[in-house]
């Protein structure tokens, strides 16, 4: 007499979805200004004209050179990159790339561990 082959832990349907990668949803600044509105007891107009402002105040600071620290998120901070020299992947080409700034952000301690 054969023994029948055992069952497998998992059914099939449970290790798919596992496998399938999960899509993020974006939040925008008009939807988190609802919310504040809405929170607060503004009218969505004066909310998105606060976060409208706040955009604004952030490009001026970053364009001169300081840096902007939000407790709790982390610090936006403009970065110089050199010049330096890159391949065309199309082509195999050597390209120089020329310098540029960029933006960079670095999480803070409280939300690295609320995430």
């Amino acid at each position: 007499m054969k023994k029948a082959a055992p069952a497998k832990a998992a059914p099939a349907k449970a290790a798919a979805a596992k496998a399938a990668p999960k899509t993020a949803t974006t939040t925008t600044l008009r939807q988190m200004s609802v919310e504040i509105a809405e929170a607060h007891g503004l009218t969505k107009k004066q909310s998105e004209e606060i976060f409208a402002d706040m955009a604004d105040r952030i490009t001026k600071r970053l364009k001169k050179g300081e840096r902007i620290r939000m407790n709790g998120l982390g610090t936006l901070e403009v970065r110089k990159r050199p010049a330096r020299m890159g391949r065309n992947p199309a082509t195999g080409e050597s390209i120089k790339i020329k310098a540029s700034k960029k933006v960079a952000f670095r999480v803070s301690k409280e939300l690295k561990e609320s995430v």
